[in-house]
């Protein structure tokens, strides 16, 4: 028996159980690719890279960002503890202590996003929309790895029926599903996502002696099992005198480039193994997944091409007028630090909420790029500025593509 006749014999009736029947098809049309074709004597092309496939691949592309950053997780929890400081060390440690942090945020987000959808389409009589295939992905990875389920979960519902839902779904939002959960949690729960505290796991703060938290599932399964392995498992221990768990980020604004590499060597922010949210610090995997996005066609080489030209020209302009500590930072650096090649990456060009004209990409890329530096640098209340100023412009990407189009025509009519 094939694979697809199990589907067909396990299929719910669409009257009597809509739910599960949406539920269904969401998991078949995952499986295989929808067999539809238009009428005989219309257009008879048909393409294997449905929408589905395509949000696929931007989490293909992602999937490094998930192990490392939930290595990066259990390094940076072992590093406040003075343990284990060699990035190698107790690797095996640290890979689970992070994904005991950051599947739970993966789950949650998903299950809330998706069970949300799968109501609505049956609810409408419609397939679930693939949409939230990579907005599911991100989230995890935008949030602090400590950051409450229930705070997850409240803000991911905010994003998927205000954001999404009340617009009309997949491909009707206007601004980015992912940067829309986060913006919530930003000013609804301020203190879970700002400030240097939340962005290392396991403490109730990071002052000098503050006792490691092992919640249930650390004490009462994982260290249990390691114990049949030989394994003393994870102990109790308490932050080390002098580690403050500060972001590159909050160093600059306090006392520029110097400030930040008195604490981290530009090896430490190329890689990845600082303080952050869970997939924005290795750039070496942030910018592998974006050459696969671009050769693959998902995403803009434009729209990324222009955010840096934006973003590097306005942080040499702001390098001239040094008026702080953080715009002295030498532009390149900018780079090192924070979250910016994930944005460009993986929130600039999703192509919903993104311009959709060639010309509109390169004004498009450039706003978010100068608009993101100029907050990053000059309002030390958003330690960040790309996800403001990638929501900011996503508002006027229809204007965008509107100016274009119209100077096209333009053109055209006095050539006619």
């Amino acid at each position: 028996m094939g694979l697809i006749d199990v589907f067909k014999k396990i299929e719910p009736d669409k009257k009597k159980s809509p739910v599960l029947h949406t539920l269904f098809d969401a998991v078949f049309t995952f499986a295989y690719t929808p067999n539809n074709v238009t009428a005989a004597k219309g257009v008879q092309i048909r393409d294997g890279m449905d929408l589905k496939r395509t949000m696929i691949h931007v989490v293909i592309a992602m999937s490094a960002l998930f192990i490392f950053g939930a290595f990066n997780i259990g390094h940076q929890h072992f590093l406040a503890q003075g343990l284990h400081t060699g990035l190698v060390e107790a690797f095996g440690l640290k890979l689970i202590y992070g994904l005991v942090k950051f599947l739970p945020l993966f789950i949650v987000a998903n299950v809330v996003g998706l069970g949300i959808e799968i109501i609505i389409a049956a609810r409408k009589g419609h397939a679930v929309e693939e949409g939230f295939l990579v907005s599911g992905a991100l989230i995890p990875l935008i949030m602090p790895p400590d950051l409450p389920l229930w705070i997850l979960a409240v803000s991911v519902a905010f994003a998927v029926i205000i954001g999404k839902e009340a617009f009309g779904g997949t491909g009707m939002n206007i601004w980015n599903i992912a940067l829309l959960s986060r913006v919530f949690v930003f000013f609804a729960y301020p203190t879970y996502i700002a400030g240097d505290n939340v962005w290392v796991a396991g403490f109730d703060g990071l002052a000098p002696g503050s006792a490691t938290e092992y919640g249930f599932v650390i004490s009462s399964i994982v260290n249990p099992i390691l114990e049949i392995f030989g394994s003393s498992g994870f102990q109790p221990g308490v932050v080390v005198d002098g580690y403050s768990g500060a972001t590159p980020l909050s160093l600059a604004y306090q006392g520029g480039w110097d400030a930040v590499t008195a604490q981290f060597s530009e090896a430490q922010m190329f890689w990845g193994t600082i303080p952050g949210s869970v997939g924005e610090t290795s750039k070496p995997l942030i910018a592998l997944g974006a050459i696969f996005l671009i050769v693959t066609g998902i995403a803009s080489w434009r729209i990324m091409l222009s955010m840096i030209i934006g973003a590097a020209l306005t942080a040499m302009l702001l390098n001239i007028w040094g008026a702080s500590p953080m715009m002295t930072v030498p532009w390149i650096y900018q780079f090192y630090m924070g979250s910016f090649l994930f944005a460009m990456a993986f929130m600039a060009t999703d192509p919903v909420t993104a311009s959709g004209t060639n010309t509109g990409k390169w004004f498009y890329g450039f706003l978010i790029g100068a608009i993101g530096m100029i907050i990053r640098t000059i309002n030390p209340a958003y330690p960040e500025g790309w996800m403001l100023a990638i929501l900011f412009v996503n508002t006027f990407a229809p204007l965008i593509d509107h100016y274009v189009l119209q100077a096209n025509i333009t053109k055209r009519l006095k050539r006619a």
